[in-house]
């Protein structure tokens, strides 16, 4: 079992290349082609819109597709709102600001405070995470 820890700590990164190929021949016959396609259009034998000739704007409609199902942030399902370390964060966080602000309006008799109000909570958690489940809910 994981403690919930205050601090993030940092994960290896993984090392992931993914190699290039390249082909000097099918650049070459690539050249060739463009060259050959841009001198049958100039003399007017190939159309402009034909549909061999590759088209830029074809990218466009693509772009503009993969945004329109975007749905929002994803809720998360099943997961208990207070096993999150940013919530522990937050309560740890509140616990010293009012340990701080408490010392220095009350006194030191605000530990006993606190920690009559820690055990009152822990004893609620305890109460209900212990209480059997009914069947048929």
């Amino acid at each position: 079992m994981k403690f919930p820890s205050v601090f993030r700590t940092a994960a290896p990164m993984r090392f992931d290349i993914k190699p290039r190929y390249y082909d000097p021949v099918r650049e070459e016959i690539e050249q060739r082609t463009s060259l050959i396609k841009r001198d049958l259009e100039a003399q007017g034998l190939l159309d402009k819109g034909d549909v061999t000739s590759r088209d830029i704007g074809s990218y466009g409609a693509g772009i503009r597709g993969s945004f329109a199902q975007h749905k929002g942030i994803k809720e998360r399902d099943g997961v208990n709102m207070f096993a999150s370390t940013a919530m522990i964060r937050t309560f740890i966080f509140l616990l010293l600001l009012g340990s701080i602000f408490g010392y220095v309006y009350l006194g030191p008799v605000i530990f006993e405070y606190m920690a009559y109000v820690v055990v009152l909570v822990a004893a609620i958690y305890f109460f209900f995470r212990l209480k059997p489940k009914k069947k048929y809910e």
